[in-house]
């Protein structure tokens, strides 16, 4: 099988990974890819906006199989355009893609399908907004609408932070994305991730993670795409998983295809177990970042037929086998993120990971043959375990060993999980 794989993060890098120890792979390729996945992919100067050029590389190429990694293109109808030319694509339409592009669209199918999840209201206007803030007080949820890399939504545990935040989405500071609000109510509880590959009529259970939005250590600070995160997550219990795919995964991929919008892909729901038990935070539809990371250090299975099988219908014939270890990644951010960061920092050293761990790129480029740092999470530092303590201690002794004078961490990720082995 001939595959073209888009996007140039971190959940690309592990993707590649995985999908490059396939057997039936014959030639894989990445748009526009990064220095890690050239390690495992022939990297094409393709801009994967533009939708014409994606089609005539894959047409030139004869490739079989097209995985989108990031939301954007999604978004934006990739999977469309490659679809109506006949090629088998991972990854939703832009109509399904909604529930990632729209987080009023995803509220308004929870209303509509009784999915558990914070009441909300939709705004267009900073004054009416405020106004709803004042009455229902703190803390209390305000999120941009659209795509916002993660950034646009604030947890606000006073009502001048929820108005600030109004000010923030309404003043542009994401852009289109803040043209229109989200104000939902604060879920008390402890978050998760599980994620699920849905081809429209079946859906196969992938595994659980838990990832850290907070810059600072002790879940502090600004929210960011994600610090780190491991798996499995010990809250999502076999009963807590059950209920997800009965009371939320299910409901969704029925309400979808009712409303016309048959979903493939994968649903990455982000999940608050509350004392109710799980209630929908929000839905993503491409693989988390860096969720993805840890998912794929302990998928035992081949991913590529995996994938396909999501794209052409036929999820029913595979399945996916998970190792019981645990698996941890801390992501390595440039000095001053999520806020503003100096670029094409030096990267002086990554060290050999060994069996059982790996370096990600997530935010990396060549410049004059030597590595620089070009985004904000620019490494994720990847490893397995007998328990989350150990897959702990051994990350961060591999992260130890990376030289790059530009980069910080959370020193604390996985710290829930190794209270609890401690108890």
């Amino acid at each position: 099988m001939k595959v073209l794989l888009i996007g140039s993060g971190g959940r690309e890098h592990a993707l590649a990974w995985k999908l490059a120890q396939s057997p039936v792979m014959t030639e894989f390729y990445a748009a526009p890819g990064n220095p890690g996945i050239a390690e495992h992919a022939t990297l094409v100067a393709v801009n994967v906006d533009d939708h014409d050029a994606v089609i005539d590389f894959c047409k030139d190429k004869a490739i079989d199989f097209v995985v989108v990694g990031p939301e954007a293109p999604l978004v934006a109808g990739i999977a469309d355009k490659l679809r109506a030319e006949g090629f088998a694509v991972f990854g939703p339409s832009t109509a399904a893609a909604q529930l990632e592009g729209s987080k009023g669209f995803t509220k308004d199918i929870c209303a509509r399908y009784d999915i558990p999840t914070g009441a909300y209201q939709r705004f267009n206007n900073a004054p009416k907004a405020k106004a709803y803030i004042r009455q229902q007080g703190a803390p209390i949820v305000v999120k941009a609408d659209g795509l916002a890399a993660g950034k646009g939504v604030t947890v606000a545990m006073t009502v001048d932070e929820a108005l600030a935040a109004v000010d923030d989405c309404f003043e542009g500071a994401f852009g289109a994305a803040g043209a229109e609000v989200v104000i939902e109510a604060y879920l008390d509880g402890e978050e998760a991730s599980f994620f699920c590959l849905c081809d429209g009529k079946y859906v196969l259970p992938l595994a659980t993670a838990q990832d850290h939005k907070r810059v600072g250590e002790g879940d502090t600070g600004p929210n960011t795409g994600g610090m780190g995160a491991y798996s499995p997550a010990p809250v999502m219990t076999k009963e807590m998983v059950e209920r997800t795919m009965k009371e939320i995964i299910e409901p969704t991929m029925r309400g979808m295809a009712e409303s016309g919008y048959p979903f493939s892909g994968v649903f990455f729901a982000g999940l608050m177990i509350t004392a109710k038990g799980p209630e929908l935070i929000e839905y993503n539809v491409r693989f988390g970042d860096p969720e993805c990371q840890v998912l794929m250090m302990r998928l035992k299975s081949d991913l590529l037929p995996i994938l396909h099988a999501t794209a052409t219908g036929t999820l029913d014939q595979v399945s996916a086998e998970w190792t019981e270890d645990p698996a941890l990644t801390v992501v390595m951010a440039s000095k001053g993120y999520p806020g503003s960061y100096d670029k094409n920092t030096p990267i002086a050293h990554i060290p050999d990971a060994g069996e059982g761990a790996k370096v990600f790129h997530a935010g990396t480029a060549l410049k004059d043959g030597a590595l620089v740092a070009t985004g904000g999470r620019v490494l994720n530092v990847t490893a397995t375990g007998k328990t989350v303590g150990e897959a702990q201690a051994r990350a961060y002794a591999l992260l130890d060993s990376v030289d790059w004078d530009n980069g910080f961490c959370r020193r604390d990720i996985g710290w829930r999980a190794v209270e609890r082995e401690k108890a």
